[in-house]
């Protein structure tokens, strides 16, 4: 499904997120982790590292990567897969600016099961 046909979910203005920091969304199913880097882009992830369940919102914004605060994996951000020698990914949700707002995929966030 491209950007186009896809219905999307306004959740917040982008000037609410620091650049190179995360918001929290809050969901029936769990939280997700949006992320805001020094280009203003966004991305979206689970807010779960997959090691240990560490919070990648209160990680560090590097790139396009972000480091999990408890035992340093990284993470891309638009794929969600782990980097280096280590194994895993966090689970992503389509993100998107338009008109200054952060928007989520809305099927994404409908196929959440937590």
């Amino acid at each position: 499904m491209n950007a186009e046909t896809r219905s999307w979910v306004a959740i917040g203005d982008l000037m609410d997120i620091p650049r190179e920091g995360a918001r929290v969304v809050k969901t029936a199913t769990g939280c997700i982790a949006v992320f805001r880097t020094v280009d203003d882009e966004v991305y979206a992830l689970d807010d779960r590292c997959p090691h240990k369940g560490g919070p990648l919102s209160q990680g560090i914004v590097h790139g396009t990567s972000v480091t999990c605060p408890l035992h340093n994996w990284v993470f891309d951000l638009a794929t969600g897969l782990a980097k280096g020698a280590d194994e895993g990914s966090a689970r992503t949700t389509a993100a998107r600016i338009e008109n200054g707002k952060v928007l989520l995929a809305a099927d994404d966030l409908a196929r959440r099961t937590g």
